[in-house]
């Protein structure tokens, strides 16, 4: 959604284009991208039974949680959506959002047990920003009291869950959008990659190298008692119990338990649940997968047992049946020399130095063809030759989606509207991490032999393998 000021339209138009073009990316596409903004921008019309959408927000709190960059999103559409209810077992987070919504003009009622948020008539819609553990939980049990779900990335902890995410879905048709907005946002940059892959640009897709950042360690963490305002119980839900660690900025708690396999997958999940989705967006595979996963290298992760057990570096293989290899690295990645931008320019970081090309470890998506190399981040777009950047013409222009969203919330609460699936519905948003999960899988067993993948049939060829599709649940917490 855009916001013009006291802009004219044209001299707004002017300045948008430009700083796209600045950017490094083409000119047609900067004016397409800007004309589907500004409609979105003038087609803000009211949501829901009472003209607004009533939001309730499950996993609140003060920075860094990711809750507050929704709810940033979401409040931009003041004409369509009104908060009605936050949740969070951390009561200062409540306190905390309730403050921050009540200054922004909104009245919320605080729960710690999201049950009741969600059985509440004051409730149409949720936004699901808790830790990866309770995703699948609460967005399920959410769609069966009626409400449609945002649910931030990744999607679901295990692949049991993802295949029972698309099960509610399909039975409640309810609108869930996964929260992947690289699709929808950064100016289109991940859109306009994938529909240049996609049209030929750059020939046969031969290898994708999706580079994600290694994994923070921690040594051993001590025990502590929890903060009084937390219920360390219900935070831990459905995984084990075990004590409560915290050490300077190091927990398994708020923001950090991304670090532990047992409430997320590393950067596998976190950044790979971005870049990894991208890839699939290229090969045209969403909701289906590869056929076999490997690891090429790995550091032995910490098993203390008191710590982050993520493997700090890792390099994981997919290949697809089309002989398509997708390498997932901490940043292990291959160097591209030679890519320019949309005018033939080398890129420059923010210190005015020059750069041929990107290294291994430059975070981003790499895509190699057998007629050129094409490389996307949220900063950047480059090509081994800028006519890979010439105009689409609409013929050629891949079909991704019926639209053009340029804001991820607001392609949801369009959706809440019209009944249609969102850019990253449930297909999108569990076909893209259980991709992620193999990688997590492949990694934790560490074989010597890849682990062949049946997507249709969601199963591996090997025993061990299959018995990490799911999870056992504590306390009686179930997806169904």
């Amino acid at each position: 959604m855009l916001d013009r000021g006291n802009l004219s339209r044209r001299g707004f138009m002017n300045r948008s284009v430009a700083a796209l073009t600045l950017a490094g990316l083409p000119a047609w596409h900067a004016r397409d991208w800007f004309g589907a903004s500004a409609r979105a921008a003038e087609d803000v019309k009211p949501t829901g039974a009472n003209g607004k959408l009533n939001i309730g927000v499950i996993g609140v709190g003060p920075e860094p949680r990711r809750s507050n960059a929704l709810y940033g999103e979401a409040k931009r559409f003041k004409d369509k959506v009104n908060f009605t209810a936050v949740c969070d077992v951390d009561g200062r987070h409540r306190d905390h959002a309730v403050a921050q919504y009540k200054k922004d003009g909104y009245e919320v009622k605080a729960h710690k047990d999201f049950r009741e948020l969600i059985a509440s008539k004051d409730v149409d819609a949720v936004i699901v920003a808790t830790p990866d553990h309770w995703h699948a939980i609460i967005a399920i049990a959410a769609m069966k009291a009626g409400k449609d779900v945002y649910c931030e990335k990744p999607l679901t902890l295990t692949i049991e869950e993802a295949l029972a995410m698309k099960k509610a879905t399909a039975e409640t048709k309810r609108v869930l959008q996964t929260g992947s907005q690289q699709r929808s946002e950064m100016g289109g940059k991940f859109r306009l990659a994938t529909e240049l892959v996609r049209a030929g640009r750059i020939g046969k897709i031969e290898t994708i190298e999706c580079r994600i950042g290694d994994n923070p360690q921690s040594g051993a963490i001590k025990e502590v008692e929890p903060p009084k305002e937390l219920d360390w119980d219900m935070w831990l839900g459905p995984t084990a119990k075990v004590p409560f660690r915290i050490d300077g900025g190091k927990t398994n708690c708020h923001y950090e338990f991304r670090w532990w396999y047992e409430y997320s997958g590393g950067k596998m999940t976190d950044w790979g649940a971005h870049h990894i989705d991208i890839a699939q967006w290229m090969l045209g595979t969403d909701g289906s997968g590869p056929v076999s996963v490997e690891v090429v290298e790995a550091a032995k992760p910490y098993a203390g047992g008191d710590g982050y057990n993520c493997h700090k570096t890792f390099k994981v293989l997919h290949t697809y049946a089309n002989g398509v290899k997708v390498e997932v690295s901490h940043g292990a990645g291959s160097t591209a020399n030679g890519l320019v931008d949309a005018k033939g320019g080398k890129w420059k970081d923010r210190g005015g130095k020059e750069y041929d090309g990107v290294n291994g470890g430059e975070n981003g998506v790499l895509v190699k063809g057998d007629k050129g190399t094409l490389f996307v981040s949220r900063g950047l777009l480059l090509a081994s030759d800028k006519a890979v950047f010439a105009p689409l013409n609409e013929a050629d222009k891949p079909k991704l989606y019926g639209s053009v969203p340029t804001n991820h919330m607001g392609n949801f609460l369009d959706c809440v509207k019209t009944r249609e699936t969102p850019i990253c519905g449930v297909e999108v948003g569990a076909g893209s991490v259980i991709v992620c999960h193999l990688g997590t899988v492949a990694l934790r067993l560490n074989k010597s032999k890849p682990l062949m993948w049946d997507a249709k049939k969601y199963t591996f060829n090997d025993e061990d393998a299959n018995k990490m599709l799911a999870r056992e649940r504590r306390g009686g917490w179930k997806i169904s």
